[in-house]
């Protein structure tokens, strides 16, 4: 939550170099509907020039249209699949941008509640537009991919470039430590259910048993995450203070406004709600044109291009030796999915008669549990170089050729 708007300070300051000179130009005088019809469109050329401005990948936005049309005249799945998966990468981009503007006009804490519920907007719209689909096997790959991603692929890759940039990069010890503390409780409230499954028959018994369970953990897990938010926001923020931060760069100036932010952000979610909804009605004809399991697609391949853009930013800050802020955006996002977004979206399929469970295959629950071992004997001294993040992505890559050939389901 802190350490995404310090990503966003990070940000700005590579946009510093966008000026803009209209102030100087030579022009007649205006006066009355004429002066504020310039400032209009003046206003809305700078705000369209900071938003393409806020990420090379924004190129990708070209896709945007062609993926809608695709899906609109149902072309073929996997052009339809692949095309709105382009689109959503740089969409992605602008609605984290989007997000971090408002947030640093709305304040700290505000901002930080701000992060904290739009940090992993991508997963929350693919999840209950698929949960709206029945599709519960999409959104349990795709949240667990999201998690391992993040913890294995994009933490591996800060460390190994936070390593051989600096050899021994080191970040604080109490916020690492509290951040695995609310993983492995989040990785409990999966091994649980999982083990409710195995421990009793294969009935309708068990299996409505199994979804009170998920319902009932899935609240408790909220209001330890409404509490985590309020140790972070409130009464410990000077513990979650980035250590590698200087004073000098506390202040910067928002690039959009308040009303522009949010014009910015309503406009990327409706674009993302119909680019993900053609994906997603893509999926089953994907699978069965080129034979790979919804799991592969919802754990491997979803989530890695939907974050595409927050992975790279994670990865720049480390290489800049800022490691508190490449754990909060690779083990922050892992704790927003599996203790915020999990939990949420069972009670969504709760509330639209959808029976999502927090109970994971066998295989799955197990990989969860390895990765969370693995990190948090990883990060318990404080201090990392490049072999560790070697290990988490051979772990990744393991996962990965696991998955592939994991039966079609």
């Amino acid at each position: 939550m802190i350490e995404r708007l310090k990503i966003a300070k990070t940000r700005l300051e590579a946009m510093n170099s966008f000026q803009y000179s209209t102030d100087r130009r030579e022009r007649l005088p205006l006066l009355g509907d004429e002066r504020d019809q310039s400032m209009a469109r003046h206003n809305a050329i700078v705000t369209t020039k900071s938003v393409l401005a806020s990420s090379y990948i924004n190129f990708l936005l070209v896709f945007v249209p062609i993926g809608l049309l695709s899906g609109w005249f149902q072309c073929n799945a996997k052009y339809v699949f692949f095309l709105n998966m382009l689109a959503i990468v740089p969409l992605s981009s602008l609605l984290s941008f989007a997000t971090e503007q408002l947030a640093f006009v709305s304040g700290p804490t505000l901002g930080g509640l701000l992060n904290a519920s739009f940090g992993n907007a991508i997963e929350l719209i693919v999840g209950v537009l698929a949960l709206r689909r029945g599709e519960t096997r999409i959104v349990q790959a795709s949240l667990l991919g999201s998690i391992l991603s993040n913890l294995l692929l994009v933490f591996g890759m800060c460390l190994i470039t936070a390593g051989i940039r600096h050899q021994i990069a080191r970040f604080n010890v109490t916020v690492a430590q509290t951040m695995i503390a609310m993983l492995a409780l989040s990785t409990a409230s999966i091994i649980i259910p999982a083990t409710f499954h195995f421990s009793l028959p294969d009935n309708k018994t068990s299996e409505t048993a199994l979804l009170q369970i998920s319902r009932g953990t899935a609240i408790i897990v909220l209001i330890v995450y409404v509490l985590l938010l309020v140790f972070q926001l409130k009464t410990h923020k000077h513990v979650c203070r980035d250590v590698n931060e200087s004073e000098e760069d506390e202040d910067h100036e928002p690039v959009l406004g308040l009303y522009a932010s949010i014009f910015v952000l309503a406009l990327v979610t409706v674009f993302v709600s119909l680019c993900a909804d053609y994906l997603v009605g893509s999926i089953d004809a994907l699978v069965e044109e080129i034979n790979i399991s919804k799991t592969f697609v919802g754990l491997i391949i979803l989530p890695v291009v939907a974050n595409a853009a927050e992975h790279v930013t994670a990865v720049v800050v480390s290489y800049r030796g800022q490691m508190d802020l490449a754990l909060g955006v690779a083990i922050g996002s892992s704790i927003q999915i599996s203790m915020f977004l999990a939990p949420f979206l069972v009670i969504v399929g709760w509330f639209i008669s959808q029976p999502l469970t927090l109970y994971f295959e066998s295989l799955e629950t197990v990989i969860l549990f390895v990765s969370v071992l693995l990190v948090n004997y990883l990060i318990q001294d404080g201090a990392s170089h490049w072999l560790e993040g070697v290990q988490l992505l051979a772990l990744y890559a393991i996962v990965v050729l696991a998955f592939f050939y994991y039966p079609t389901q």
